[in-house]
């Protein structure tokens, strides 16, 4: 359990760099470009590749690909291995090649299919459909990244991978502040931010494939992994990515709704990927690769061991952090966005879809979790039946909920499908009785619900009104927001060892 934690902390770590510049980045943008038009159009531009990047590459090939690359490594030796990544990565690096080319010329087309409402104003749907020519090759470049990613975290390599996030965010600040004054259109340093992103995180990685003896040299001949990767992929498609489809299924109809919109949504959930990607991604990188270890050699108890303490870390991190997304979510706002381009309206249209998604970061997170704990023992068909129950669900209430709630009823109908999603998975995971809780829950649940209860008055009652942070000057929001975070973790911690708990003994029972 120690190396659990251990790992957790490193790519969690790692990844808190990245996110912190992720939001120095997004400052930076709203500074600048706010949520205009050029805004709306860049978001829906760089969306489309991160999409298909989270779908193909880090959800369902990194999901089909470690299991089988574990196995490999575990039974087979490095040879084998060697072997596999490079058949992997030839037929991977192909697909990528004809999808890439399919992006740029028909860039159009994948406009029209992911904001349609963009079509009523042609300005801002070409501007979109120009943008996406230059994004569109970030997925080959960072699918690439995956592969690599992939390969690090099942040798338990997991500080470059989690690093590497952070070059997008550096060359795209760079991009806003230096390129931007010298295009004709200055949004367009955005998207040549993404691409040049691309090519520096890739390079990033050669050198330590290199080192570590893995770097692949690409072959057509075949493997007998790589008919079980694709067995795995196809079903995999749903099952790990619904949220990121239930995403996509909202910036669609939000491209319908008034101009803003697609960006409200973006600032909302670039907070809410805050936690979900410290914590909630870390963890799910560390997982897999161990219950895929475990799986390949037949140790079920230790399997059922690992991801009952991945649950209860889960609940004691992230119930807070949905809490305090909830109740700061307009210091929030205010504090990183409200300068520039970036209005008090757009601050209040932000922060109440970042309270909607709010409510669906416990869900996110257990996604995370529970979808790893199939995929590792191969097991395709339910997370995939579950994640078309979630995104049928999603896309009703969508309907539902837009028109009186208009964005924010998107990100409420998101969070509702992730619940259902992560209540669905446990259910079957242990009806198939590959898992069943192995330490008392009631009395650790009890503690943690009751410490975030007073971390929750806490901030009720210490945090100045709404109108109060938007009058504050920049450092005035910074000095006490970062306060208002402090007292509420010293609130949490404090009443929970008050009320009993105990990290060593805690660690210690989960370690049996």
């Amino acid at each position: 359990m120690k190396k659990i934690i251990k790992a957790t902390a490193t790519v969690g770590g790692m990844t808190m760099i990245s996110r912190v510049l992720g939001f120095v980045r997004d400052m930076v943008i709203a500074r600048f470009f706010g949520a205009s038009a050029g805004a709306d159009a860049f978001f829906v531009a760089f969306k489309i590749p991160n999409f298909f990047r989270r779908l193909f590459a880090e959800g369902a090939f990194s999901q089909a690909f470690v299991p089988v690359l574990a196995e490999t490594k575990e039974k087979r030796g490095i040879e084998a291995v060697r072997h596999l990544v490079g058949a992997i990565a030839f037929r991977l690096g192909l697909i990528l090649f004809f999808l890439t080319l399919f992006g740029v010329f028909g860039a159009s087309l994948w406009m029209s299919v992911f904001a349609p409402g963009f079509r009523s104003d042609p300005e801002k749907f070409e501007l979109a459909t120009a943008m996406l020519q230059i994004t569109f090759p970030y997925l080959m470049l960072i699918s690439l990244v995956a592969l690599s990613s992939a390969l690090m975290n099942t040798y338990n390599k997991f500080a470059v991978p989690a690093f590497t996030p952070v070059w997008l965010n550096l060359v795209m600040i760079g991009c806003a502040i230096w390129l931007a004054p010298h295009l004709e259109q200055p949004v367009m340093a955005l998207a040549w931010g993404v691409l040049l992103a691309g090519v520096v995180q890739l390079m990033f990685h050669l050198p330590f494939l290199w080192q570590m003896g893995l770097l692949p040299s690409p072959t057509a001949k075949s493997d007998p992994g790589v008919s079980e990767v694709k067995r795995l992929m196809l079903p995999a498609l749903f099952g790990v990515s619904v949220a990121q489809i239930n995403l996509l299924v909202d910036t669609i109809l939000a491209s319908f709704l008034v101009t803003g919109s697609v960006s409200w949504l973006y600032y909302s959930d670039r907070l809410m990927e805050f936690p979900l990607g410290v914590f909630g991604v870390a963890l799910a990188t560390v997982v897999l690769p161990g219950l895929s270890k475990k799986a390949a050699n037949a140790d079920w108890e230790g399997f059922k061991q690992d991801l009952d303490f991945a649950l209860k870390l889960v609940m004691l991190i992230s119930v807070p952090a949905m809490v305090g997304l909830l109740l700061l979510a307009q210091p929030l706002l205010v504090t990183l966005f409200y300068y520039g381009e970036f209005t008090a309206f757009d601050v209040l249209m932000s922060s109440q879809s970042l309270m909607a998604y709010s409510l669906g970061l416990l869900g996110f997170i257990l996604v995370k979790v529970l979808a790893p704990a199939f995929y590792a023992r191969k097991e395709m068909k339910t997370p995939v039946k579950i994640a078309v129950v979630a995104l049928v669900s999603n896309i009703i209430l969508n309907l539902i909920l837009i028109g009186p709630l208009a964005h924010v009823g998107l990100a409420l109908a998101t969070s509702i499908s992730a619940m259902l999603n992560a209540g669905l998975l446990y259910y079957f995971l242990l009806k198939q009785q590959v898992f069943s809780l192995q330490s008392p829950w009631r009395g650790f649940s009890l503690q943690v619900l009751a410490a975030v209860g007073v971390m929750a008055l806490v901030l009720i009652f210490a945090s100045p009104d709404n109108q109060a942070w938007l009058d504050f000057s920049a450092w005035q929001r910074v000095i006490w927001l970062l306060g208002l975070i402090v007292i509420a973790m010293l609130a949490y911690v404090v009443t929970l060892l008050a009320l009993g708990f105990r990290p060593r003994k805690f660690a210690g029972r989960l370690g049996k």
